[in-house]
């Protein structure tokens, strides 16, 4: 199967110790519409990355994420997070 690019809107929790935790991710349609929802979640959570990931479903081989926008207070180890690289 040829590759396919995702694109994901992530907002960033603060917990109760006011350690920032990933939430649950919002799939998009293309470039413009992460960049959207990742800066309307970081209206309402303490911060959002939008970023996409290329690679093969089938074989579950993807290249490193690929930060798009950010928005708000993010954890230092976002990238590893989206298991990728800026």
């Amino acid at each position: 199967m040829a590759n396919v690019t995702y694109y994901v809107a992530l907002p960033i929790l603060a917990g109760e110790d006011g350690e920032l935790i990933a939430g649950e991710p919002v799939e998009a349609l293309n470039v413009w519409q992460a960049k959207s929802r990742a800066a309307g979640l970081a209206i309402h959570h303490a911060g959002a990355v939008a970023f996409s990931r290329t690679g093969d479903p089938t074989t579950g081989e993807f290249e490193p994420a690929v930060i798009l926008a950010s928005h708000g207070i993010l954890p230092a180890d976002i990238v590893d997070m989206m298991g990728g690289q800026s």
